[in-house]
């Protein structure tokens, strides 16, 4: 069995030495803690989804309300309702960011076979975690901690893999990744946003900004 294939999948024997040292800080097979920090990336992506489902009826309810004041030609009714509105659906579009950025995530860690791979892949993941928390802490502060836990099973699993195969953290690289994936997610969700929400009727503007 290849050296590879020990650290990625069994456990075998350690010596003495070693068992202090996973005492210390255990460090386990890498590939069965890379599939457990997939499991809780899928658990939050399932989470933002029933999240964002939320803030999709609060937004028919905000809309109607809009519709129904502008057609009574009550307008600073329908600014109000629709500064709402445009509030609901920043942080909807900030969940499907969100979640679009962890599918990625967890399709592209669940594609690794090699160190080499987990190296490359998990930096820029870490990047995009980190953002994710970031950006939803304030809409769902209970997942702070579930996001950090992921963070610091990634970490450990990069730090392990890249002494394993004696591999150096490109960060520029790893951080500009990580942009590519977040800006590709934003991009999805400003679609799927215009796509899911009707507009305002003509002359009910606000003022909108979003994304992480």
């Amino acid at each position: 069995m290849s050296k590879f294939v020990e650290k990625w999948e069994t456990k075998g024997t350690p010596s003495l030495g070693t068992r202090v040292k996973e005492t210390i800080r255990p460090p386990g097979p890498l590939k069965p803690r890379l599939d457990a920090a997939i499991r809780s990336i899928q658990l939050q992506i399932q989470k933002l989804e029933i999240a964002n489902q939320r803030f999709q009826e609060r937004d028919r309810m905000m809309f109607s309300k809009v519709v129904d004041a502008y057609s009574r030609h009550d307008m600073d009714h329908a600014k109000i309702y629709a500064n709402e509105l445009a509030e609901i659906r920043k942080m909807s579009k900030m969940l499907m960011q969100a979640k679009m950025a962890l599918e990625q995530i967890a399709m592209r860690l669940s594609t690794v076979t090699e160190l080499g791979d987990i190296v490359v892949t998990l930096a820029p993941a870490m990047g995009v975690i980190k953002s994710v928390k970031a950006g939803i802490s304030t809409l769902l502060p209970e997942a702070e901690k579930e996001f950090g836990d992921i963070s610091t099973t990634l970490s450990s699993i990069l730090i392990d893999a890249g002494q394993s195969a004696g591999l150096s953290l490109n960060f520029e690289t790893a951080n500009e990744d990580a942009m590519k994936i977040l800006n590709e997610a934003a991009a999805i969700a400003e679609q799927k946003v215009r796509e899911k929400f009707p507009e305002l009727p003509t002359g009910v503007a606000t003022g909108e900004k979003t994304g992480f």
